[in-house]
């Protein structure tokens, strides 16, 4: 029996909610050695408080010392082994923007960037152009025509783009073509299996017509694509959980996560109180809710350390009006670290917390690093956050007699 078939046969239904809120790239690093990272640097009096009521803990999202994507890292919290169920960004990023990815298709997150005349990376983002501006720009590369597939280009959010290929014979095992530092030219698509290199070919075909369509462009000069990846199977969450899942996020990747799972992506909120308000509004009719923050991740990966604090006093701040709503279990966390020292993810365990009334309170009064080293639920794989989350609701059964 596999741990996806035990969680079938104990799931129980019943009338409870459970909220999770995933700040992305929580955890973090002192800026020097022996000083605080941004949580601990932060004030999130609401977090503390928390603290006291409930268990703590830090997860460790794949394996310990391996850094996490996010797709992984969310994958993990929503109580999928990220090791047997791989998903591509590519996949997330389609399904987030509503593209129904077919069984011929192969989809890739494109990034624009800028280059010098040399063709070098000078700017990994292209300035993290507007999406207004962006939109614009991929317009131009629905001119590209390839013999054998069909080409889809679809804008998602500032200099994120997602390129789909459709046809016959096409592997999502290609290399990203992003060298993930500047100074550094793009990487041409490289097949990682032999059955990928017809797809590694349509990729390599479509770069170099935009690097053509683009060249004048002032900021999105050039672009990288990454998370070559088709569509996976991913049993849903009425099905393994007996839960009605509903996700509020702002990001398309994180929507068409949420979507692959099962989940219903509710309302379209652009900031954090928004979301609240959509949580509110739709909370008659779900028995989960999965809140998703960005920006301690982006804050995080700028180099920002300022930056990431006020954005975790921000996530703080709006804690009350999610208690308003009285769930049964309040689960806090990331799906990785991205300290702003690294400006990257990172291998770190994440601050996790869980409240419930059933929680075993472990003597913490604060929400940090520092603080989850020592919290009850110990250091633990995100693949298990479900099942305790589900525990603390009452929604799982005995295991035998």
């Amino acid at each position: 029996m596999t741990e996806l078939d035990l969680i079938r046969e104990l799931a129980e239904k019943n009338a409870t909610k459970i909220v999770m809120l995933v700040a992305d790239g929580l955890g973090g690093l002192p800026l020097e050695p022996g000083g605080l990272t941004e949580l601990e640097t932060a004030a999130t009096p609401h977090l503390d408080r928390l603290a006291a009521r409930g268990t703590s803990g830090l997860s460790t999202p794949v394996l310990p010392g391996v850094t996490p994507g996010s797709g992984p890292g969310h994958l993990g919290l929503f109580g999928y082994d990220p090791l047997a169920f791989r998903i591509g960004r590519g996949a997330l990023e389609a399904t987030g923007i509503g593209f129904d990815l077919g069984p011929e298709d192969v989809a890739a997150r494109g990034n624009f960037c800028t280059l010098d005349s040399a063709g070098r990376i000078t700017d990994r983002r292209a300035g993290r152009i507007p999406s207004e501006e962006s939109f614009a720009v991929v317009e131009r590369l629905a001119a590209i025509s390839i013999p054998g597939v069909e080409t889809f280009v679809k804008p998602v959010k500032e200099h994120r783009f997602v390129v789909v290929f459709r046809g016959p014979g096409l592997d999502g095992a290609v290399a990203d073509t992003d060298p993930q530092a500047t100074g550094a030219t793009p990487l041409d698509p490289r097949p990682l299996v032999p059955a990928a290199r017809r797809t590694a070919e349509v990729a390599a075909e479509f770069v170099r017509q935009a690097r053509t369509i683009l060249r004048d462009e002032p900021k999105a000069n050039g672009l990288v694509l990454r998370g070559f990846a088709a569509k996976p199977a991913l049993p849903s969450y009425a099905e393994l959980y007996g839960l009605r899942a509903a996700a509020i996020a702002v990001y398309p990747m994180y929507k068409g996560l949420a979507r692959l799972a099962g989940m219903t992506i509710v309302g379209t909120p652009s900031t954090l109180a928004e979301q609240v308000g959509t949580l509110a509004g739709c909370w008659n009719d779900y028995d989960f809710f999965f809140l998703h923050f960005k920006y301690t991740d982006s804050t995080g990966e700028d180099g920002d350390f300022r930056g990431k604090v006020q954005r975790i006093e921000e996530l703080d701040a709006a804690l009350p009006a999610i208690e308003r709503l009285r769930p049964d279990v309040l689960v806090v966390t990331g799906d990785h670290s991205t300290p702003s020292r690294l400006r990257s993810h990172s291998w770190h365990p994440v601050p996790t917390l869980l409240v419930a009334d059933s929680c075993r309170p472990d003597g913490l009064c604060g929400f940090s690093e520092r603080d989850c080293l020592r919290g009850g639920l110990g250091i633990f794989q995100a693949k298990h956050l479900m099942l305790l989350a589900m525990a603390h609701a009452g929604r799982l059964g005995k295991y035998g007699a």
